[in-house]
């Protein structure tokens, strides 16, 4: 089967939009006639494609969470809204933290 780049990064979109298991792209590009180098190569290449988008939503939630660690901490030594402070204080705080350890487990999985 020739390997034509355009052809192999829209099935490589298709595969991850399907949300397929490597073991199903193995079995229907085995179906295609494609031999087993061809196969590693994809596999390899949605492997990539994956972890890439799983790193980026990482990277994303733990700025969002570092950003929001920070209004948490400017907004409780500011005191801005006295009657809020417990809730910045540990609401916020437990958010953005939580965030940044989402964040991480998608960065590192």
């Amino acid at each position: 089967m020739p390997n034509n780049p355009a052809l192999i990064a829209a099935n490589i979109r298709a595969w991850i939009s399907a949300d397929l298991t490597p073991q199903a792209i193995e079995a229907e590009l085995l179906q295609k006639g494609f031999d087993e180098n061809s196969i590693l190569e994809h596999l390899q290449e949605f492997n990539k494609q994956r972890n890439t988008q799983k790193q980026f939503k990482g990277f994303v939630l733990m700025g969002l969470g570092g950003f929001l660690g920070f209004i948490s901490c400017v907004l409780t030594l500011t005191q801005v809204f006295p009657q809020w402070y417990d809730l910045i204080l540990y609401g916020l705080t437990f958010i953005g933290v939580t965030l940044v350890m989402i964040g991480l487990y998608f960065v590192f999985e």
